[in-house]
């Protein structure tokens, strides 16, 4: 391909025409040499809001020191970013998943206003990853991106591991009479020792694994941990990698295809990984133009094992893997079983299976995160979709770590997150409950709030292995116990989730794949004729302009023109 085709940047600065631009380039830093470089921009997601984001800058600027290392020029630019475990149990969820959509925008119309030559971005918290590699995709420019790492453990009273999830977990058992309110507060002084992701396979890790297996990162990006001299080199090696990749023209929808989506699954599968992953790789794969439904992921769940004893259905988070391997030794060995499709093109320039070449399978070494293949946490994967009367577009149950796969009790139905923890601070959910939280779906929420505070006080009352909870909301990637989410079509547009009343009589089976109500169809559809559409929760905003563009989340939740097909 011409190096004219490479360097989109001629368009902004190239030509006499283009003195005025210049003339600002240069106010920044740039010299004369700097115009026949390539100029690729810097997405940092740097925030002192979250400590998943905290060290960004630093990790930052060592990529542009690795871009001008490689021969080109950095910009960097800023990208907004939500604390989704700051965000969780209260209204300011319901902007966590929008922000995944503005850190999409946001570095499309930097990178593409500038007609950036490539993309480097650098983000941490929950939904900075789908948001990034989702611009990525529709700018398919050459890209990378580098994943600022996962916290190192906490440390208990008891010398055990702790993280996030044992702050929310704790609150329930405050609440339960089990844990003093010192107790909780020793778990909040120590939970999150420092700057980085969310330790356990939540949404952050199980993204930045998926990201990596697809080919987008580096080697090692998803478990280097965020305070180390490793995730320090791999963000100035990424820097220099991406001039390559610009010389070789190679671009994002090159990498993201049917097999790198499988690949992605596959790990998060094997790594007992969010039910965000659904979400979220349904919109990368929307992005890149690339087919892929609910059927694919069920496809696999079908075949791969869950393989690796990771929090939170587990005893261990990433900075354990870290220390047996990491991703790439997890990867290497399921390549070697056959679970993964080697020949695909990934960000170093080779492929899969030629990065694994020389990297020391996870079963080669004496350890205890990672089950054998013949005896794993589960023999299939822990992602199942659900369909039946009460979701027909589908819905997503996790199984990792769930002593019951099935339960059929009477409704106990809210509508909104608010109503249902208000109920389980006073104790009212039973054993044998089936939780109905509804209206918080993508269009509803607006937003599509994830439960967290809800399951981890659950958790913590005890309640884990004997409530079911149905939602059109979503779930933390701490979450667990027998709780379905992204149930469609959601309540808000009269889905069947939205006729359910207190006290009928629900369904979850995960091994049937059904989310069920005992209700016959002339029931269903005398209640259907009740019922009246709400009104919108919002009239002006970006929560209003999400809901109004909002698909289904059966669909990634991916926000499309109102006059789009």
């Amino acid at each position: 391909m011409s190096e004219e085709m490479k360097r989109r940047s001629r368009l902004t600065t190239e030509g006499i025409e283009r003195a005025p631009n210049r003339g600002m380039l240069r106010a920044v830093g740039f010299y004369d040499e700097d115009f026949e470089r390539p100029m690729i921009g810097v997405a940092s997601l740097f925030s002192t809001i979250t400590p998943c984001n905290a060290h960004l800058d630093r990790l930052a600027q060592r990529g542009c020191e690795g871009i001008r290392a490689g021969g080109g020029v950095p910009q960097i630019f800023g990208v907004p970013t939500a604390a989704d475990g700051i965000m969780m149990g209260h209204l300011g969820m319901r902007y966590s998943l929008v922000s995944r959509e503005v850190i999409a925008d946001s570095i499309e119309v930097v990178a593409g206003g500038m007609n950036h030559d490539g993309v480097l971005a650098f983000g941490s918290c929950d939904k900075n990853m789908p948001g990034c590699v989702m611009a990525m995709a529709r700018l398919n420019v050459p890209s990378i991106f580098v994943y600022g790492g996962s916290i190192l453990p906490g440390v208990g009273e008891d010398g055990s591991d702790i993280d996030i999830a044992s702050i929310f977990e704790a609150v329930g058992q405050y609440q339960a009479g089990k844990l003093s309110a010192e107790g909780v507060r020793h778990i909040e002084c120590e939970a999150c020792p420092g700057a980085g992701a969310c330790g356990g396979m939540y949404t952050a890790n199980t993204m930045a694994s998926a990201i990596e297996a697809m080919g987008l990162s580096l080697p090692y990006s998803a478990s280097n941990p965020a305070v180390s001299a490793a995730k320090e080199r791999e963000a100035f090696l990424a820097g220099k990698q991406l001039v390559e990749l610009i010389r070789q023209n190679i671009r994002p929808r090159d990498i993201i295809t049917r097999k790198s989506l499988e690949n992605a699954y596959t790990l998060v599968l094997a790594l007992g990984g969010s039910t965000n992953a659904i979400l979220h790789l349904k919109a990368i794969a929307w992005e890149a133009g690339v087919e892929w439904t609910l059927a694919d992921f069920d496809r696999l769940n079908d075949k791969v094992p869950h393989l690796a004893d990771l929090k939170p259905g587990g005893r261990y988070v990433m900075y354990h893997l870290h220390r047996v391997g990491g991703t790439p030794a997890v990867l290497k060995a399921l390549l070697e079983a056959g679970f993964l499709h080697g020949d695909c093109l990934t960000v170093t320039g080779k492929t899969l299976a030629e990065n694994l070449a020389n990297v020391r399978s996870v079963y080669s070494r004496r350890q205890e995160v990672v089950r054998p293949l013949d005896n794993p946490m589960f023999p299939t994967g822990h992602l199942t979709i659900l369909r039946g009367n009460l979701a027909p577009e589908g819905a997503v149950v996790k199984t990792a770590g769930v002593k019951i796969r099935r339960i059929t009790g009477p409704a106990r139905v809210f509508d909104g997150e608010e109503a249902c923890f208000a109920a389980v601070q006073r104790r009212e959910i039973k054993p044998g409950d089936v939780v109905v939280i509804r209206g918080e779906g993508p269009v509803g929420g607006p937003g599509m709030r994830e439960m967290l505070a809800v399951t981890a006080a659950i958790v913590g009352q005890g309640l884990g292995d004997c409530v079911g909870l149905i939602t059109d909301g979503r779930f933390s990637g701490a979450t667990h116990g027998l709780v379905v989410g992204h149930v469609a079509p959601e309540a808000w547009v009269g889905g069947p989730i939205a006729l359910l009343r207190d006290g009928d009589k629900v369904t979850i089976d995960a091994d049937a794949k059904l989310l069920a109500v005992e209700l016959s169809d002339e029931e269903l559809a005398r209640r259907r004729a009740e019922w009246k559409k709400p009104a919108p929760r919002e009239e002006r905003g970006v929560l209003a302009k999400y809901a109004a563009c909002v698909r289904s989340a059966s669909e990634g939740a991916v926000t499309v023109p109102v006059y789009c097909p």
